[in-house]
């Protein structure tokens, strides 16, 4: 995956980045909540030595560099840390109080911070100011050549001992940062693998390396009517372009018989057959719409036709095909399925099945069969075979990529021409939207052409 695909998914997945977010800051605030505060107090120490000339001056500050370390240890030694402990207004183990103590040196310099963090304000200041007489005491002690005589090492405070305005712990504002970064990590990743995860088809190019076929158009979800949008709608638009690329094939080979199908139910195959009657009819030609869903029909309930008689009864012999064909508008008419028989894929494979295809052929100048889901049963795959082209209907985000190639093996299996695929009920927001046609009509007018020399000076001039 690319930093684009990337940036797809957190689009696609935005409300886990948020949820991962709003999670981790509220772990975070009941973190800060319900963490007693801790007090630092500081004091700073600079450390020197007696010399006796200018010419000692270097040699005193090496020395005292090189024993800050030792220092450093001092603080939390039994010299130091163990007389402490217990004594009145600090009532901690000598371990309690080597823990409260830490010490760094500044770096280039001769001085060292020392810090004593405790829950109770009071008593790290007074642990810290004790801390700072025994370290001065023991330093001198230590640094003393003999008993009588003055010490090498000079302990000198020079900042504090104070205590800082604010707990250091908990850091609210950092535990806050350490939480939005956390919960985006969660966040991206499971957005991540989400993604990996989600083997639905989402994008045309994704359907075309499936298929390898072009998709002739992705249609978008439209919250009207499913069979008949308004003229002037996206998803109108998108099956005149799909109506447009069938007519291209029309153009270099001999395409008048199309089935529509897809790989299972409910991706909206049904409504994309009757939209494209629809819109072939616009367009002047002689259009037959064909329902060859014998176990489920739909054409005649959503067109408002009869549905007791028709191509199960010209297929049966029960009934000739003038006498089922129902005239809906100009040019279009409609065979429907007719009473479910109990055969119905024997009926879709037989002689008859073959000779009402070559004659509603020479009868119309399109003719589109609804024809079932592929996967389910074999019927699709009997009529896709007796036709010029077939469509593939796909529905984006939910009709998986295995069912998919099930469905494009089918079809190969039978020797059936695939034209192309609709990805079908594409979102209209978020990174897999389809073009934003709404947008373009609803677009600026253009001005109107000037009719004098006065106009076009008063429309160059605004």
């Amino acid at each position: 995956m690319g930093l684009r695909d990337y940036l797809r998914v957190a689009r696609r997945h935005w409300w886990l980045l948020l949820v991962s977010v709003v999670v981790a800051l509220g772990v975070a605030l009941v973190v800060n909540l319900n963490t007693t505060p801790v007090y630092a107090a500081r004091v700073t120490f600079f450390f020197s030595t007696p010399i006796a000339g200018a010419s000692d001056l270097y040699p005193a500050s090496m020395f005292n560099t090189s024993r800050l370390s030792t220092y450093a240890k001092l603080l939390t030694s039994d010299e130091v840390a163990t007389p402490l402990a217990g004594t009145p207004g600090i009532d901690l183990d000598p371990q309690e109080v080597r823990d409260a103590i830490s010490a760094a040196t500044i770096a280039d310099t001769v001085m060292m911070e020392v810090s004593v963090e405790d829950q109770d304000r009071n008593r790290a200041l007074l642990l810290l100011t004790r801390v700072t007489q025994r370290f001065e005491t023991a330093v001198e002690d230590l640094e003393r050549p003999a008993p009588t005589e003055a010490s090498t090492v000079k302990v000198t405070v020079v900042t504090g001992p104070a205590l800082d305005p604010d707990p250091v712990a908990p850091n609210t504002l950092n535990n806050y940062a350490l939480a939005t970064v956390a919960g985006l990590v969660v966040g991206a990743m499971t957005s991540v693998g989400r993604e990996v995860a989600d083997h639905t088809v989402r994008t045309a190019e994704a359907l075309e390396l499936l298929t390898a076929t072009p998709v002739l158009a992705r249609v978008p979800l439209d919250p009207g009517s499913p069979f008949v949008s308004p003229s002037t709608s996206a998803r109108t638009e998108a099956l005149r372009e799909v109506r447009t690329q069938v007519q291209c094939a029309a153009a270099a080979a001999s395409v008048k018989t199309l089935a529509v199908t897809s790989a299972v139910p409910g991706e909206g195959r049904s409504a994309t057959a009757c939209g494209l009657a629809l819109l072939f009819a616009e367009a002047g030609q002689r259009v037959l719409v064909v329902d060859a869903e014998l176990r489920h029909p739909r054409l005649a309930a959503f067109l408002g036709r009869e549905d007791s008689a028709g191509l199960s009864t010209v297929l049966d012999g029960t009934a000739m095909l003038e006498q089922v064909l129902q005239p809906w508008g100009a040019g279009l008419w409609l065979l429907a399925s007719g009473r479910t028989p109990p055969n119905p894929s024997e009926l879709l494979s037989s002689p008859r099945m073959t000779e009402l295809v070559d004659d509603v052929r020479k009868r119309f100048d399109v003719v589109i069969f609804d024809c079932p889901p592929l996967l389910p049963v074999t019927d699709a795959a009997v009529v896709a075979a007796r036709t010029d082209g077939t469509l593939l209907v796909v529905r984006a985000r939910r009709t998986t990529s295995a069912q998919v190639t099930a469905a494009v093996q089918a079809l190969h299996a039978v020797n059936a021409t695939l034209l192309g695929c609709v990805l079908n009920m594409v979102t209209r927001k978020g990174p897999d939207a389809v073009p934003t046609y709404d947008t373009y009509l609803s677009g600026p007018k253009p001005k109107q052409p000037p009719r004098s020399w006065g106009d076009w000076k008063t429309q160059a001039a605004a």
